[in-house]
């Protein structure tokens, strides 16, 4: 950015902007006013908030509010900023007013200067486009930013992380079917259990998988209800007739989702409870994804003094002291994200607490949490599968030694000889050091026949 300057005006005054930046006076006073902290306001949003804009601006020419040529530059410059030949326009922090006026004016500022640069007048001079008369026109920064939070979402989640998680999910059902016939030990409470198939146990993570999927999925319906035509406060002040319904309906064709006007703006523009929910969605994702790799962490623990039920591919040296050490480094970094985001939506629900009468004013920070939640868990899926879950093989050997040694294996024998004989079975071979067979032989409670046909691992896992 040059160092020379030019002057902006706006209804506070003039101030000074680089002579080269496209925003203006409002952008510039929002730097100087709120320099906190490195967090941006996401150009997912940023985007949406232009999408808005050609779509606001076509219906405004056809209600004839803006002629054609105005519609036309305005709709060209948001194509363009949309395709992101502009992204560092938008240098604005999250941490601005909590409606989101100074992001909402500098996709304005933007706009009107990309037309004047176009037809060769002064930047700043919102010739032929002025940023609040015909950009924001029919509009509210208290209607369109919550709107493109909603816009955004659902086209971060549909595009990004949703076809991740399919591909995740597929890859654990695959796994499940090539590993249906190895019978491992089953745990509760981290001691032994009754037996089950690796498959069964990997069949249940793709089935968290799907359920949170499925809840995202559902949830996201609540989102395409849009606020757009309320305004200020949800009264459409400023705004023509079938505005409202004219602009969800140019936003679901060019976006081809099935975006509709809300049925009471004042209730979606003073509480957020829509997003609020989708990112307990995304908190819920989180807890499972934590309980699956936290299950991934204990089947490959070892190599030697662990389960070492599973082997993690080799991805990089996990000591700087001790030699030919491996970590579970992508478990490790998923955990990490998954706490991240738990705690996220617990700051996105306090915000979305914090309405008061007509009016949110932590927009920004639930946008971005949100955002950030869908990018991180999408990059930390994804890494997951490429240099994990692809990898993974199970160590047969160690599964069969966990099984054959297993004393919960005499839960098969209860209904024969009651759950006190076989208890005593139990204790006895763990007292002794002893196989199964070996203390039921010594205390006589059912021929070995009998033993042997009840203490069958394949009969006990169920039918697949």
């Amino acid at each position: 950015m040059s160092n020379m300057k030019r002057l902006e005006k706006d209804s506070l005054g003039s101030i000074s902007v680089p002579e080269n930046a496209l925003w203006g006076a409002q952008t510039q006073r929002s730097i100087l006013n709120f320099a906190i902290g490195d967090e941006i306001v996401p150009l997912e949003i940023i985007h949406a908030i232009a999408q808005i804009k050609a779509s606001a601006a076509r219906v405004n020419n056809h209600l004839g509010l803006i002629d054609t040529e105005i519609a036309q530059l305005i709709t060209e410059a948001s194509s363009e900023i949309i395709e992101g030949k502009y992204n560092d326009q938008f240098p604005l922090k999250i941490w601005q007013t909590g409606s989101g006026t100074q992001t909402n004016m500098n996709v304005n500022e933007v706009i009107s200067n990309i037309a004047s640069k176009r037809l060769n007048t002064p930047l700043g001079s919102h010739i032929p486009l002025h940023p609040n008369d015909h950009v924001n026109r029919s509009q509210s920064t208290n209607d369109v930013f919550p709107a493109a939070i909603q816009v955004a979402t659902i086209i971060s989640l549909k595009e990004t992380l949703i076809p991740e998680l399919k591909k995740l999910i597929g890859l654990f059902h695959k796994r499940s079917k090539a590993w249906r016939d190895i019978i491992k030990i089953g745990r509760t409470h981290l001691q032994d259990a009754v037996p089950l198939t690796l498959g069964q146990e990997v069949s249940a993570w793709a089935a968290q998988l799907e359920t949170a999927l499925r809840r995202i999925e559902i949830n996201l319906e609540e989102l395409y209800s849009l606020p757009l035509g309320g305004t200020a406060i949800g009264t459409g002040i400023n705004t023509p007739k079938n505005f409202d319904t004219l602009i969800a309906l140019d936003l679901s064709r060019k976006t081809n989702l099935p975006f509709e006007t809300a049925a009471n703006k004042f209730a979606i523009m003073a509480s957020h409870d829509g997003l609020v929910n989708i990112m307990s969605q995304l908190k819920l994702l989180a807890v499972t994804f934590l309980k699956i790799v936290n299950d991934l962490r204990l089947l490959s623990c070892g190599p030697r003094a662990g389960l070492s039920e599973l082997q993690l591919p080799a991805n990089e040296p996990g000591s700087s002291i001790m030699p030919g050490k491996i970590n579970p480094t992508q478990c490790e970094a998923m955990a990490m994200v998954c706490t991240q985001i738990i705690g996220m939506d617990t700051s996105v629900s306090m915000a979305g607490s914090g309405g008061h009468l007509q009016m949110n004013v932590y927009k920004p920070l639930i946008g971005y949490n949100i955002l950030k939640s869908i990018n991180l868990i999408h990059n930390a899926c994804k890494s997951c599968r490429k240099n994990m879950i692809e990898g993974i093989q199970p160590n047969k050997p160690k599964i069969k030694q966990y099984l054959d040694n297993s004393l919960m294996l005499v839960t098969a024998l209860a209904p024969a000889i009651g759950y006190e004989k076989a208890s005593h079975i139990a204790q006895l071979a763990h007292e002794k050091n002893l196989s199964l067979r070996e203390a039921s032989n010594q205390l006589n409670y059912i021929d070995q026949e009998e033993f042997d046909n009840l203490i069958n691992p394949k009969f006990m896992v169920g039918a697949d």
